[in-house]
């Protein structure tokens, strides 16, 4: 006979948005009062992940077919919709579950990551190794933010007031201009734009990571103590 034991309580970290945050928060709530009802937050946690795929693959054939980077800003459009109306949508039906959402979500932000990133490596819109940098700076970024979460209980999900909404915003800018124009003059060289701004970003990434994890070493360290106690 097993016994079930009670999960521990959930606190939710607060979290830290964007530039856009409170312009997206009163779209978002509009938008939740106005969903139908068979639609559910599930769906919309599809919807985002399906959406990434898409992207991923119209990235990979994008380097023959320009064109289909705009069907990339399409994806985008359609990832935040469902990445960012599903928990609105959630509370605002009072069915929250916020364990589940923080796992379920973040989950798929990796894989869509996976997927957008990896699709654009297989491109000749950028090369691999670039795009497994910029996937490697992301993830490092990601598992700092989400033990911050747990250890600290602050979520920030925007750096330098740029967070996911943001990141699509100049992601998909970014694709109508190398659709015109896939490669810069720089040095006397001729250089992918993609591997110009991946390489910029995973760098970016990188600096933030270390600044962040430094930044909570210091206060976990300051709050539990500096040395090993007896």
């Amino acid at each position: 006979m097993s016994t079930r034991t009670a999960a521990t309580p959930f606190r939710e970290a607060p979290r830290v948005l964007g530039l856009t945050g409170r312009i997206e928060k009163r779209a978002l709530l509009w938008m939740a009062a106005r969903v139908p009802a068979a639609l559910t937050p599930d769906h919309l946690t599809l919807l985002g992940l399906g959406a990434t795929v898409g992207c991923g693959a119209a990235y990979a054939l994008a380097g023959t077919r320009p064109w289909l980077l705009l069907v990339v800003n399409a994806g985008l459009a359609l990832n935040w919709l469902g990445d960012s109306l599903d928990g609105t949508l959630a509370r605002h039906r009072h069915h929250e579950r916020p364990r589940f959402g923080f796992y379920v979500d973040h989950l798929a932000d990796a894989f869509g990551a996976l997927f957008i990133v990896g699709g654009l490596a297989l491109s000749s819109l950028m090369t691999p190794l670039v795009g497994a940098a910029l996937l490697v700076a992301y993830f490092l970024l990601g598992i700092q933010t989400y033990l911050a979460a747990y250890a600290i209980g602050r979520f920030k999900i925007s750096w330098g007031g740029f967070g996911g909404t943001e990141l699509r915003l100049l992601l998909a800018a970014l694709n109508v201009l190398v659709m015109f124009r896939p490669r810069v003059e720089a040095a006397g060289s001729s250089w992918l734009l993609f591997d110009i701004v991946g390489a910029a970003a995973a760098a970016g990434l990188v600096v933030v990571s270390v600044v962040a994890g430094v930044r909570g070493t210091l206060a976990l360290a300051r709050e539990e103590g500096w040395g090993v106690r007896a």
